[in-house]
């Protein structure tokens, strides 16, 4: 990139740019957050003082977890309009989709608060909504708490969005809750427990009768496709993931509730189950990536796991090099949500065991993402 093409892409002016390279000024978050997301590689990449890595994250996470410790008892301050609000929310939404951890456990704890005081001064009319807009930024933070290994502060913020949800009164919601809940039967290895969770939520889920509720069902299948194949039932794997296939085929490839369904992602997950399963269901992985590629206009998580799953197949089917190429996509893609994925960093330091890659590249990478 030229200086104009960096400053045109990160909307930052271009003497700012050539100041910032020449040492005569120091840069803000929100610039540094700006040029990092024009690059296409985490802020941290850019600072020349960083410490550990994940330390700016997860040094914010003990406002979040003080922004919902009050969610019954909030203190008083300004509540903007319930339009602002909304808007607010949705650019969290973005975030989290975009795996911006960063700006998420920066920004999301004044959010909290402001959006816990409207629910509580709100007219009985407009509860519901702000209920709703509760849970999609109680996810938003739930994604960089567990994505940053804070299951404890995860587990809390679901329990959130599940009273959320009830206050919401919206049964589609309530199924988008369950979906997420899964992360914490994943976080303590509980998948016989996660499965029943997830078959509870699937009978309890509205009839697909619109798009919205397809995916919603579709979803819930998927992630119980998932867990079934970490506690290798491989039938009831294959039974769910057939179902969401067949609901899939219905719909377009979108978000519904704040999570992405559709064709392209009951791909993914073919990946993800068979990854889950291991042994002789390793080759379906390496025939999906033979066959096809997550298109860009899928969130950056969800392509980003997707090559990150198929690292870990590629290693285990004597791909090293494959490896660590899936694992180079994945940071381009979504370098927040690589950095912190504990398969990369277990990959990675597999990788530098074998020796099978260039050793400063992967030396690099094992460093950028804290592998031993």
């Amino acid at each position: 990139m030229t200086q104009q093409e960096l400053a045109n892409a990160a909307c930052v002016a271009l003497g700012t740019i050539r100041k910032i390279e020449r040492g005569e000024r120091g840069v803000t978050d929100d610039t540094l957050q700006a040029i990092a997301d024009a690059l296409g590689v985490d802020p941290a990449r850019l600072r020349h003082d960083r410490g550990p890595a994940h330390s700016q994250a997860r040094d914010a996470l003990p406002a979040l977890s003080a922004a919902i410790a009050a969610y019954d008892c909030p203190e008083d301050g300004p509540v903007r309009p319930i339009v602002d609000l909304r808007s607010a929310v949705d650019t969290a939404v973005q975030w989290r989709l975009g795996s911006q951890y960063t700006r998420i456990v920066r920004d999301l704890p004044n959010m909290l608060a402001e959006l816990t005081r409207a629910f509580h001064t709100a007219p009985e009319a407009e509860r519901a909504e702000l209920a709703q807009l509760l849970v999609s930024a109680y996810r938003s933070a739930d994604a960089a708490a567990y994505k940053l290994g804070a299951h404890d502060l995860s587990a809390r913020l679901v329990e959130l969005m599940r009273w959320a949800a009830a206050e919401a009164a919206e049964p589609l919601l309530v199924a988008s809750v369950a979906y997420v809940r899964t992360e914490t039967f994943f976080a303590a290895r509980a998948h016989a427990a996660g499965l029943r969770a997830l078959r509870q939520a699937i009978d309890a889920a509205p009839a697909p009768s619109t798009a919205a509720a397809r995916a919603a069902r579709g979803s819930l299948h998927m992630r119980a496709a998932v867990i079934a194949g970490r506690a290798k039932d491989a039938d009831a794997a294959t039974e769910h993931l057939g179902e969401a296939e067949q609901l899939a085929r219905a719909v377009k490839e979108d978000v519904y509730n704040g999570t992405a369904f559709g064709p392209d992602s009951v791909r993914i997950h073919q990946v993800s189950v068979a990854v889950s399963l291991g042994g002789d269901y390793v080759g379906t992985a390496l025939d999906v990536s033979h066959e096809w590629k997550p298109p860009a206009s899928l969130p950056a998580e969800r392509r980003s796991g997707f090559y990150i799953e198929l690292a870990r197949a590629q290693l285990w089917a004597g791909m090293p090099d494959g490896a660590f190429e899936s694992l180079k996509v994945a940071r381009k893609i979504a370098p927040q949500h690589t950095r912190d994925h504990p398969w990369v960093r277990e990959d990675a330091s597999r990788l530098r065991r074998l020796r099978r890659a260039d050793s400063e590249t992967l030396t690099s990478f094992a460093e950028w993402c804290s592998a031993t």
